[in-house]
């Protein structure tokens, strides 16, 4: 087992959803940490988990911002991160993952699912060994008590329910 380290420069945690039904807002958090411990080509068997700063949410506009950070959604003050945890890794085909896992938001703990592409392993310019993996899956955000909403008057809601959730991560070995 080799416990790696996140290379956070060259790593992102992004998320879009639906606005007034039509088109997609995106987003991103700027601050989380990200353990692995395990055999990067083989992931059956490895320990992963994600920490997530929730106030260091960028979705390119401070007012919206500031309304995700509020009571309305995320809380922020009382529940200051995000959280995953990995319980299952199967292989689904070379390079190819399920990894499920306890994601926490605002104080509710719901099982999802990531599919997870192994990207492969490098040597950057200062010699150290990189690897790298995709993720993503998709949540309801009601179901993490991000229920807000607001009826528009031609029909629908301004927030989608559905949350798609993408990780790009390059990890080095401790």
């Amino acid at each position: 087992m080799t416990k790696f380290n996140l290379d956070a420069a060259h790593s992102t945690i992004d998320f879009s959803v639906k606005h007034m039904m039509v088109s997609k807002v995106k987003g991103s958090f700027t601050n989380f940490t990200a353990d692995l411990d395990g055999n990067a080509e083989d992931l059956t068997g490895a320990t992963i988990s994600f920490d997530i700063d929730v106030k260091s949410i960028n979705s390119n506009n401070g007012d919206r911002d500031n309304h995700l950070l509020s009571g309305d959604f995320f809380d922020a003050d009382t529940y200051p991160s995000i959280k995953f945890i990995a319980t299952d890794i199967k292989k689904t085909d070379d390079g190819e993952y399920d990894v499920t896992g306890d994601l926490t938001i605002k104080d509710v703990t719901k099982t999802v699912t990531f599919d997870v592409e192994y990207g492969g392993k490098g040597t950057n310019p200062w010699g150290q060994e990189v690897v790298a993996f995709s993720a993503d899956t998709k949540v309801n955000r009601k179901e993490f008590g991000l229920t807000w909403n607001q009826a528009l008057e031609t029909g629908g809601v301004l927030v989608g329910e559905d949350i798609k959730i993408t990780v790009e991560l390059e990890l080095n070995p401790a």
